[in-house]
């Protein structure tokens, strides 16, 4: 937690990540709470990210599959897992996401299952061309609620070190707004009405042919 000088009370205490300094090697975080997953989660993901494997959204096929039902789509398992890292890890303390690699999936997660993660810290290092920032390799681990694992990844995060990051400007607080233009609202033109009981204006001579009057004379050499 990061502590400031409150207005109105003693101190501050603004939720956020670990520093580089405050991994340990080793270490293991359980993360909580778990995560339900839902027919809802399985849809919107696949959906979203246009993945339209039928085992994710085909109920009545995935029932003649091997597993008898629809599974949860697994890149929907890998990002809730690093997710549900970050609020005790990693918010406001990493610099970037480098990499992940060994992920696997040894057993299928279903709707109505609840996803467990833990991390384990295995190396940290400074920057050798970061000053103020090291990397960290952590090996998240994704369980459902029997414990059987089904997700795990290894990921490296480049992370703040606690100084260098405290000497970093704050960003700009009460940006002024900028005041309105005054656009003036031009004025509605006046456009007369016509009088649906008036009279019937005359028409224009020439401009409609009388169907009674003398045929017109042909024009010399114009057929």
């Amino acid at each position: 937690m990061a502590h400031s000088e409150g207005p109105d009370s003693g101190r501050e205490i603004v939720q956020r990540g670990l520093y580089f300094e405050e991994f340990e090697e080793g270490a293991r975080y359980a993360h909580r709470p778990g995560r339900t997953v839902t027919e809802a989660d399985n849809v919107l993901f696949s959906a979203l990210t246009m993945n339209t494997q039928a085992l994710h959204l085909d109920a009545a096929y995935s029932a003649t599959q091997p597993f008898g039902q629809r599974l949860m789509n697994s890149m929907w398992t890998l990002a809730t897992m690093v997710g549900a890292s970050v609020t005790q890890l990693t918010q406001s303390t990493l610099v970037a996401q480098l990499g992940l690699s060994d992920i696997a999936f040894p057993h299928p997660l279903f709707a109505g299952d609840t996803l467990y993660t833990e991390t384990t810290i295995e190396s940290k290092r400074l920057s050798s061309s970061r000053p103020g920032q090291g990397l960290v390799t952590m090996r998240h681990t994704g369980r459902n609620q029997d414990g059987t694992v089904v997700a795990t990844a290894t990921r490296v995060a480049l992370m703040w070190c606690a100084d260098a990051h405290a000497d970093r400007p704050a960003p700009p607080v009460d940006r002024p707004v900028p005041e309105p233009v005054d656009r003036p609202v031009p004025e509605p033109v006046d456009r007369p009405v016509p009088d649906a009981d008036g009279p019937v204006p005359e028409p224009v001579e020439g401009l409609v042919p009388d169907a009674d009057g003398p045929v017109p004379e042909p024009v010399e050499g114009s057929s």
